[in-house]
């Protein structure tokens, strides 16, 4: 983590963390906004926690990390505890910009965007909003009617936000995931299952694939199993026994080529995960998060699986032999599993967005 605070004077303000679902789209708008306008200071602000805290200073970005907390489900004295400390990271956010101006601000969501949007909206400094999931998240509809623009990654989040001047834009995809993948038609044994339980991890996912993948996997020689399970949980998960073609690791940087390589993607159905999904080409057996937010996983799950992209299965009772029975047709059968591999969609979510707000801000 680094001690300096950044320069601010100018400079363009991305903020949006806690899961890869609000920092990734982040990341792409970085990235965008770095190729559009070379001479212009980009910086981001997050929490002390979350996956900014473990990306960013590995990166080139300069970056403020605040200690800030979530609200949801906390006790009333955690959220007394997480309501002072958002106050003062918002006052000393307040006191620094008063001297070093930014030129813009643009959150996509999460805790760690709360102390930098609400210090912007107090200062008068021009901020956006980039609400990806199919729901919008308690900080996006605080703000959102004072935004320059809320850019909607689906149609269903503009009548949520009313007063708000919302466009649908798509979700940011990082520049990796704007080329062509190779067709899963292509691919050839061993075949890989891409198992994905969100940048944090899913424990009820992770339990469930390692009792059933040994099984799995026995039965179904060309398979192999590629299995993002989070840092914690592979410190909980690592000792356990498991098949020699089911492989753990903590996260994976390089998440276009695990997806290129993979036949089949089962996961959590975040927003980011989704936007990857149909970028490149990919199928899912999606378990939405029972706890997000305003259901909005299962918001984004069920939208996907409407454009025939995936299949949705419901964590609850019996999960266990359900995500067996839904995997094994999909395993057996190339065409079951093709037809969820639809042609990949065309991401211009960053192009779409920076266009807007280079045009409102000139």
């Amino acid at each position: 983590m680094r001690d300096a605070t950044p320069n601010f004077q100018d400079a363009l303000v991305l903020t949006g963390g806690g899961t890869g679902g609000h920092y990734f789209p982040a990341i792409a708008l970085a990235e965008g906004a770095r190729a559009r306008w070379s001479d212009r200071l980009i910086t981001f602000v997050g929490a002390q926690r979350g996956i900014e805290a473990r990306e960013l200073p590995a990166t080139t970005w300069p970056h403020l990390l605040l200690d800030v907390e979530g609200f949801l489900g906390r006790s009333p004295l955690r959220a007394a505890r997480s309501t002072w400390k958002l106050g003062r990271a918002v006052f000393r956010l307040k006191a620094l910009w008063r001297r070093e101006r930014p030129w813009a601000v643009i959150g996509t969501g999460g805790y760690g965007a709360a102390p930098a949007l609400l210090a912007a909206r107090s200062l008068g400094i021009p901020f956006f909003l980039h609400e990806s999931n199919a729901a919008p998240g308690a900080l996006v509809k605080l703000v959102a009617p004072k935004a320059r623009r809320v850019w909607c990654g689906m149609e269903a989040v503009r009548p949520l936000l009313p007063g708000a001047d919302c466009r649908v834009v798509g979700t940011p995809v990082r520049g990796a995931f704007l080329r062509t993948f190779r067709p899963v038609a292509e691919l050839a044994p061993p075949f890989r299952v891409l198992v994905l339980g969100g940048s944090g991890g899913a424990r009820a996912l992770n339990e469930a694939l390692l009792e059933l993948a040994s099984a799995l996997l026995e039965r179904q020689p060309d398979w192999e199993i590629l299995h993002q399970t989070g840092p914690a949980e592979l410190e909980r998960l690592k000792a356990r026994p498991r098949h020699p073609r089911h492989a753990l690791v903590p996260f994976i940087a390089r998440m276009d080529e695990a997806m290129e390589a993979a036949s089949l993607v089962v996961g959590r159905s975040g927003a980011s995960t989704c936007a990857e999904l149909k970028a490149a080409g990919r199928g899912g057996l999606l378990i939405p998060l029972p706890t997000s937010a305003n259901d909005h996983q299962r918001r984004n799950a069920l939208a996907l699986a409407a454009e025939g992209r995936a299949l949705v299965l419901e964590q609850g009772p019996e999960f266990i032999p359900r995500l067996e029975a839904a995997l094994l047709p999909l395993l057996e059968d190339p065409l079951a599993r093709q037809s969820l591999s639809s042609e990949p969609e065309s991401n211009r979510a960053v192009q779409l967005c920076l266009d807007d707000l280079g045009a409102c801000l000139g």
